[in-house]
C-alpha cells in the first residue's frame, strides 16, 4: 500500500499508521471509502467514551472579521494535557466559527424545550394536512421537518461548515477517537451587533438556549 496514500488517511482522520493500513486494504486502495470505514469503527470507540466525566477543557472566542458576530463557547475534555495541544485548541476556534457561521440554538437535540417541538410539529402537521394527503403520511411528512429543524438549530446536527459531507457530532465524536478521551460542547454564547435581546436569547444552563 502506497505510503502516500497511508499519509493522506492520517492526516484526514488522525488514525494510527496500522489502522490507516488496513482501512486502505479493506477499500482496495479508495480514500475516501477508508475513511468512511475508520469513522465507522471510531464512532463505535467514541461511543464507550463519550460516557466518561469530562472536567477539563477550553473556552474559546472568536470575533468574525468585521467586528459584529462574537462567539464563546466552552468545550471539555477530561485531561489539562489534551486541552492545552494546539489541536484541541483549533477544534474550539472550529467550533467557534461553526456557531458564528451557523447560528445554532442549542447545543443538541435533547435540549430543545418540548413546548418549542410541539409548536414545530404542529405548524408542519398543518402545512401538510392541507395538501390532502392521508395521515400516516402526514407523520412522516412532519417527521422529516422536525428532522431538518435540529440541522438548523442544533450545534450537534449540523453539518461541519469546513466539511459539509459530515456533522458536528461526527467531528466531535472523531475528535474523541484521536485524543482518546471525551469531548464535549457544554455551551456555547453567540451575539451580533444590533440584534435586539429577546426573552428566548437570554443565557441558559448548560446546554440550553444561548445568546445571540
Amino acid at each position: 500500500m502506497s505510503m502516500a496514500l497511508v499519509k493522506e488517511l492520517r492526516d484526514k482522520t488522525g488514525a494510527g499508521l496500522l489502522d490507516c493500513q488496513k482501512a486502505l486494504a479493506d477499500a482496495a486502495g479508495d480514500v475516501e471509502q477508508a475513511v468512511r470505514i475508520l469513522r465507522e469503527k471510531g464512532l463505535a470507540k467514541a461511543a464507550k467514551k463519550a460516557s466518561r466525566l469530562a472536567t477539563d477543557g477550553a473556552i474559546g472566542a472568536y470575533i468574525h472579521p468585521g467586528g459584529k458576530i462574537g462567539v464563546l463557547i466552552e468545550v471539555a475534555c477530561e485531561t489539562d494535557f489534551v486541552a492545552k495541544t494546539a489541536e484541541f485548541q483549533q477544534l474550539v476556534r472550529d467550533l467557534a466559527m461553526q456557531v458564528a457561521a451557523a447560528s445554532p440554538r442549542y447545543v443538541r437535540r435533547e435540549d430543545v424545550p418540548e413546548a418549542e417541538l410541539e409548536s414545530e410539529r404542529a405548524i408542519y402537521r398543518t402545512q401538510a394536512a392541507q395538501s390532502g394527503k392521508p395521515p400516516q403520511v402526514v407523520e412522516r411528512i412532519v417527521a422529516g421537518q422536525l428532522e431538518r429543524f435540529f440541522k438548523e438549530v442544533c450545534l450537534l446536527e449540523q453539518p461541519f461548515i469546513k466539511q459539509s459531507d459530515r456533522s458536528v457530532k461526527e467531528l466531535l465524536q472523531e475528535a474523541i477517537v484521536r485524543f482518546g478521551v471525551n469531548v464535549e460542547v457544554r455551551r456555547f454564547a453567540r451575539f451580533q451587533l444590533g440584534e435586539a435581546l429577546a426573552a428566548d436569547h437570554k443565557e441558559s444552563s448548560p446546554g440550553g438556549p444561548t445568546s445571540g
